[in-house]
């Protein structure tokens, strides 16, 4: 019984280091695919490429012949947000750049590219059909008007733009772009029309085309690869399992994505536009198909399906701009409910201050504050132990047959002395789910991304390239357990005094911005426990 304060604690203490051992794993940075990032793709859009011109070309009629050369054309789609190519092979995504973000904290780096030119298989938002409505994946589309040599929007500027295909069967194909001037999320209506003498049938798909690198794969704590919403719960997939494993989902899917730790490509099927929603991996590239239901058009009947598409940060307040629903890409898991509040209280502080470094600094103290009163009552619970220790040993010989008797007498001490054997441990016990929500945030959060705190640490969200505050950290752990009460014996003490080891080599590749937590909130622990010290 006189142990089991003792036990507890050892407990806790490796459940946190296992913890963070298997279900958050200490590795280095998974760098984030090419095909979401890139600084050498930046060509893609650079000036040197030629882009061309919209010509205005009239609806085609039943005459299906082209009476234009098929050769690709592209046109350069520019707002605040973004850089885009669109081109006339397809009537498809070809790249996109991100302008706001970098690639890498160096001066000279180029954009995030989220998604690099290169041949027209993993270009996105492919169109295509089976029966009536079978639609090459190369087919030539014009451009229905002219928008020069590029299309620049800004604020709350809006242009939509027409793409037209007629397949041999007469059947038209619309697709119509509508980007706004300051925003990441874009419209693509896809229009069919029967221009034919027969009725047409068969169901017409988009696909989000994501290219993948088998070397960037994620971990248990950074998802990369497809994750859809469906049924008002985020299902994350394994990009490699689907190669042996494709994954279907029905009508209550609101919509489906490829993300990194950082940015995500979403589409959201409108007003039913998606009766299945299929998500699978061909060769280098993964796929999110959006299938219609299947339809019936008559000569001269038209049908249209609608998407909402989104190119941008995990940036919870700039996806709900985009669509309400695209929020939901950002989970916290398990501890959403009290890592959504630190987070707000981190953009918050940031607002006032300019610098997350010190955002966090704040937020650690005010938790800190926050447990005051339950970690003095903790350590002084702990204190009263360490005086008792001695008589709990008297006990513990005059009564080593009797472990009965022992208990008893035990217990009896504890009442005269007014000391609960557990008022050491359960503090701890509350704030640990605080801990881990602000590890979540820390980990994840986008807004740590290349954030710069003070001398060489110049991005939160990396390690400490000279891993200097992972050594301080572990330096102020041992100072912390020396200064604290113990009733262990020399064996626990031994066990104990290896855990500042442990967690230093855990913590070495951690993000700083969740070193500089654990180091603050250290240094405070210190100084608490020097003023119950003192008073005793």
């Amino acid at each position: 019984m006189e142990n089991k304060n003792t036990v507890i604690a050892l407990v806790l203490m490796l459940a946190v280091w296992l913890g963070f051992s298997f279900l958050f794993p200490s590795s280095q940075p998974v760098k984030e695919p090419t095909s979401v990032v890139s600084q050498e793709t930046t060509t893609a859009l650079s000036p040197s490429v030629e882009v061309a011109s919209a010509p205005v070309v009239a609806a085609q009629s039943t005459d299906t012949s082209p009476t234009v050369s098929q050769v690709e054309r592209l046109l350069l789609i520019e707002n605040e947000r973004f850089k885009a190519v669109l081109t006339s092979s397809g009537g498809r995504l070809k790249s996109l750049e991100l302008k706001q973000y970098q690639a890498k904290t160096a001066d000279d780096s180029g954009p995030v590219v989220m998604l690099p030119a290169g041949p027209l298989r993993q270009a996105s938002l492919r169109t295509s059909g089976n029966d009536g409505f079978n639609i090459a994946e190369d087919a030539y589309f014009q451009f229905s008007e002219n928008s020069g040599e590029k299309l620049i929007l800004s604020g709350d500027e809006k242009h939509s733009l027409t793409l037209t295909h007629t397949t041999p069967s007469g059947l038209q194909i619309q697709k119509i772009y509508s980007f706004q001037g300051d925003n990441y999320g874009f419209e693509l209506q896809v229009v069919l029309v029967n221009h034919g003498t027969t009725p047409l049938s068969g169901t017409s798909g988009l696909t989000l085309v994501s290219p993948w690198d088998d070397s960037n794969k994620g971990s248990t704590t950074e998802h990369i690869g497809p994750t859809s919403y469906v049924g008002e719960k985020l299902h994350q997939e394994s990009a490699e399992d689907l190669v042996k494993d494709p994954v279907s989902y029905g009508k209550d899917l609101l919509w489906s994505a490829f993300e990194t730790k950082y940015f995500i490509a979403i589409v959201a099927p409108l007003q039913g536009a998606a009766e299945t929603t299929s998500l699978g991996k061909t060769g280098s590239q993964v796929e999110n198909l959006f299938q219609t239901p299947y339809t019936t058009l008559q000569p001269g009947q038209s049908s249209n399906f609608n998407y909402r598409i989104y190119y941008g940060p995990k940036d919870g307040a700039i996806l709900e701009k985009a669509h309400a629903d695209f929020g939901k890409a950002i989970d916290f898991g398990f501890f959403s409910l009290l890592a959504a509040p630190l987070l707000q209280a981190l953009k918050f502080i940031n607002n006032y201050v300019g610098n997350y470094g010190v955002a966090i600094i704040l937020v650690t103290i005010i938790i800190k504050l926050l447990f005051w009163p339950l970690t003095q009552k903790s350590y002084s619970s702990m204190k009263a132990m360490q005086k008792l220790q001695p008589e709990i040993t008297k006990v513990r010989e005059r009564c080593k047959n009797d472990r009965e008797k022992l208990n008893r007498e035990v217990m009896e001490l504890y009442k005269k002395h007014r000391v609960n054997p557990m008022g050491g441990c359960l503090p701890m016990v509350v704030q640990i789910p605080v801990f881990f929500a602000l590890y979540k945030v820390l980990m994840d959060t986008i807004d740590l991304r290349h954030a710069d705190f003070a001398f060489w640490i110049t991005d939160l969200s990396a390690k400490d390239p000279y891993y200097i505050t992972p050594l301080i950290m572990g330096a102020t752990m041992f100072i912390q357990q020396k200064m604290s009460p113990s009733t262990m014996d020399p064996v626990q003490a031994k066990v104990f005094m290896l855990m500042p080891i442990i967690f230093t080599f855990l913590f070495l590749n951690f993000p700083s911005g969740l070193v500089l937590y654990w180091l603050v909130n250290n240094l405070l622990t210190i100084l608490q426990q020097y003023f119950i010290n003192k008073k005793a």
